[in-house]
């Protein structure tokens, strides 16, 4: 008999992505055609010239297929800072501000085994994307969650966070354009964090993976524009989004150089860095034309716009978001979030994500990701929609 697990996982609760996809498969076995809203998964191409970087690195570098630098190429390090400094005019150092990785998601888990202990708080925002808070949870800290509401436009009022808490803080993670809420914030925010992180002495984590999935004319800030972030804070951003490159598994840290190399040290014990060909097909995309980047916005821009107005015919008027892939969306009265999704799959084949899988300030919410072309999306809101009437 296998001894028990550590008591760590009785912590984490199952991912929402992984229970949904026993449902999705079950559910295909069946013969029954499924439209995939669940996961934040981009359903556009990544761009050709990445594609073909790739290709020509596979064919024509034999020193790809070694082991890669744990750092990451000095091009692509020096690509990430340029692309940097034309989109934030936020000045980075390539050697020692810049930092590859395999994906943002294991870059912000491992930074907890970096620095939190027994009895250490990060404090994080609920409703979130789960790795804001269960790299903590695995490395034996604690977590607190600072409440998003909806009478607050979802952002947090930094005064709900007890002094006893901020006392005992390693690390503080906000994320903007917000995942799932799509809230937004302007760079006065991040001011006012790093001033409440200078009083307490913590590190402020930025992860900006929808840096480039705004609409309206709106632009996200970065934490790093504020003068002297880099002192004390570190920001996260993933290939996946701007470039749909999900499977990919590529993303970045910058920003404050200790905290950076805490974070290399960890790595080097765990992995050894991305696959040098897609480095390269990295540095192409940072370094190539944006046009495939305002396409990709056109195109969730129009879903939004379509899904939303289609919505209004119910009588259902959600938030506009101004940026990200997803729609955060009230359910109707007497449902749970849960059971509210899981009747959407059993009886219209739609997959969403219940909103207090993100944590339970998102209980009665579902988030729907444009991932799926417009005549999907049309279907989708219709069916949603009429959920709402009876």
């Amino acid at each position: 008999m296998p001894k028990n697990p550590s008591k760590r996982f009785d912590q984490l609760m199952p991912y929402v992505f992984s229970t949904q996809d026993v449902k999705k498969l079950r559910l295909r076995a069946e013969g029954k055609r499924i439209i995939d809203l669940g996961m934040g998964s981009p359903d556009l191409p990544t761009p050709r010239h990445i594609v073909e970087a790739l290709v020509e690195a596979v064919s024509n570098r034999k020193e790809t297929h070694r082991y890669p630098n744990s750092k990451g190429l000095p091009q692509l390090r020096e690509s990430i800072a340029q692309w940097y400094k034309r989109r934030f005019n936020v000045n980075l150092d390539p050697e020692g501000e810049v930092f590859p990785l395999v994906g943002s998601k294991e870059g912000i888990a491992h930074l907890a085994l970096a620095y939190i202990d027994s009895g250490d708080f990060t404090i994080t925002l609920n409703p979130t994307y789960p790795a804001h808070y269960n790299g903590t949870l695995i490395a034996g800290g604690r977590v607190f969650f600072l409440p998003l509401r909806e009478g607050n436009d979802f952002t947090p009022d930094l005064t709900e966070i007890p002094t006893s808490i901020l006392n005992k803080t390693k690390l503080m993670i906000v994320s903007f354009p917000h995942n799932p809420t799509t809230s937004t914030v302007d760079v006065e925010f991040y001011k006012n964090v790093l001033e409440l992180a200078e009083k307490y002495d913590f590190i402020v984590v930025s992860d900006l993976a929808y840096s480039e999935i705004c609409f309206d004319g709106y632009k996200a800030p970065s934490l790093l524009e504020v003068d002297g972030a880099k002192e004390r804070a570190v920001e996260f951003n993933t290939f996946s989004k701007t470039f749909n490159m999900a499977g990919w598994r590529t993303g970045y840290v910058v920003g404050n150089r200790d905290v950076i190399s805490k974070l290399a040290q960890i790595k080097s014990y765990i992995d050894y860095g991305i696959f040098e060909a897609i480095q390269y097909a990295c540095i192409s995309a940072l370094n190539g034309p944006l046009d495939d980047i305002r396409r990709t916005v056109e195109t969730y821009s129009r879903r939004r716009d379509l899904f939303i107005s289609t919505l209004n015919g119910y009588g259902v008027y959600p938030r506009v978001p101004k940026a990200t892939m997803y729609v955060w969306l009230r359910i109707p009265p007497g449902y749970t979030s849960l059971n509210f999704s899981d009747k959407l799959l059993d009886e219209k084949s739609i997959v969403v994500s219940p909103g207090d899988s993100f944590g339970k300030h998102g209980e009665g919410f579902i988030r729907v990701a444009l991932v799926a072309d417009e005549e999907l999306i049309s279907e989708a809101g219709n069916a949603i929609g009429s959920m709402y009437l009876q």
